[in-house]
């Protein structure tokens, strides 16, 4: 039976995280060609970087070449790897900064989908003070689902998120921000379209969309009602077929404004058939201190509370 030679990774230096974070960039754009923009430096340079990675790590890291881009199982392990220690090399150079007066350093936020258009914005405004007090700051959002938020948040790899209030968890701190209503929308193409009164047993007659994403029990219960015949993991995902004109389903009323207002959809009963989600910031319980997020919360919190 072969065994792999194994290659013990030293000491990393500053042309080791380089080349991290040429990886990651490369990862997250799904190739060489895709990043060549985002870096600024050639296609050649990038192969040339991920091959001097490969050797110093003594490690397979992806597959490219005319069948496309694709990580090997031990380059994704790298990948969430390298997050981690890239995360712990900007907190510490975060920490450092600090010191001084003026802010530097990065801002980590994990955002759950579809809240830009909130009437209430608190989250950019927040971000645009910060900026202000920091020009030098850079400020990196990135949109996933909560529970990767949350994940994120707890290992270092986030310093903060906006995630709903579904469950409360031991090692996060929770600033509330504000609730989102939603209500029950159909497509003008929809037969319930120019109803008026729909009752419960109406809506178990026609096809929905539910929510393949965590919800509270209170909320689920809302959805029970519905026939549920099809499913989606985001709220843009609902917003398709209901705009399809074969489903009913719920969606934020900040979200489904544009096309209420433009006559294209519809809300059900929206007297009855509604509910609210708690939205809040969240950071890690114990953190090191970080002058960028300390100010970035300081700003928001002073929104909340007007």
């Amino acid at each position: 039976m072969s065994h792999r030679k194994t290659t013990p990774m030293g000491q990393p230096g500053d042309a080791d995280l380089r080349l991290l974070r040429i990886y990651r960039k490369v990862v997250e754009c799904g190739g060489f060609s895709a990043a060549e923009i985002e870096l600024g430096i050639s296609r050649a340079a990038i192969s040339m970087a991920m091959s001097d990675l490969e050797t110093r790590l003594g490690l397979r890291l992806c597959q490219r070449g005319r069948s496309g881009f694709a990580l090997t199982e031990e380059g994704a392990e790298v990948y969430e790897a390298s997050l981690q220690l890239l995360a712990s090399v900007e907190g510490f150079r975060t920490r450092v900064n600090g010191l001084h007066s003026r802010l530097k350093g990065e801002l980590n936020i994990g955002i759950t989908d579809n809240l830009v258009t909130m009437p209430e914005m608190h989250i950019t405004h927040a971000l645009s003070a910060l900026k202000e007090r920091g020009p030098d700051v850079r400020i990196n959002i990135r949109m996933i689902p909560p529970s990767d938020i949350e994940l994120a948040v707890l290992d270092g790899r986030l310093h903060t998120g906006v995630v709903p209030a579904l469950k409360t968890l031991p090692g996060l701190d929770y600033l509330s921000l504000y609730e989102e209503a939603s209500q029950l929308y159909c497509s003008a193409e929809h037969p319930l379209f120019k109803s008026a009164d729909i009752t419960t047993k109406t809506l178990a007659s026609y096809d929905a969309v539910v929510p393949a994403y965590a919800q509270t029990p209170e909320i689920k219960a809302i959805h029970e009602p519905l026939k549920a015949a099809a499913s989606a993991t985001d709220r843009e995902g609902i917003a398709f077929l209901i705009l399809s004109g074969r489903y009913i389903g719920y969606l934020p009323t900040h979200y489904a404004e544009r096309w209420v207002r433009d006559g294209r959809i519809h809300a059900l009963n929206p007297e009855r058939w509604h509910y609210l989600t708690h939205y809040s910031a969240i950071t890690r319980k114990g953190a090191q201190p970080n002058l960028v997020l300390e100010s970035y919360l300081e700003e928001l919190e002073r929104l909340v509370s007007k």
